[in-house]
């Protein structure tokens, strides 16, 4: 019982460190265009964004998929577990580009060369839908928590 608190715990604190990162990763990106300085803040919160993404992986599979919570077929026959991926799968979709982009200004960073900002307004707006994205699974998790089926609404 200790294990499925805790898991449940890292989930949904991984949520908001997520949800917390990914919007300051938004809002450092914005102001490197408008200040033109901030660049480490971007990498501390891209850190924070992908801990918490891995974090959200790790103890999603095994809520879903190791016994700890309602069981496996409960799961892939619930449509907002569905719902949830999807929104993941979306939000891991749109990391790509920034993620390879931001490895390359760590890089960049760690040479002491210098850093194209160009697609750092793209990449904060990215960054915002992500938070959207994030709090939209939020909503279909706490749903499917309850046993809400999406025919019966």
């Amino acid at each position: 019982m200790l294990m499925h608190w805790f898991l449940a715990a890292v989930h949904l604190l991984a949520f908001a460190v997520a949800f917390a990162a990914v919007l300051n990763r938004g809002t450092a990106l914005r102001r490197v265009i408008t200040e033109g300085a901030g660049i480490r803040r971007v990498l501390l919160a891209d850190n924070g964004w992908g801990l918490a993404a891995a974090a959200l992986l790790i103890t999603g599979l095994l809520r879903a998929f190791a016994g700890y919570e309602k069981g496996t077929d409960y799961y892939l026959q619930q449509p907002l577990f569905h719902l949830k991926m999807t929104l993941f799968m979306i939000i891991l979709l749109l990391e790509v580009v920034p993620m390879v982009t931001l490895i390359r200004w760590r890089i960049a960073l760690g040479r002491g060369t210098s850093i194209d900002t160009g697609r750092a307004t793209l990449f904060a707006r990215i960054s915002h839908l992500q938070a959207l994205l994030i709090v939209l699974m939020v909503v279909a998790a706490s749903g499917m928590a309850r046993g809400v089926v999406l025919n019966q609404l």
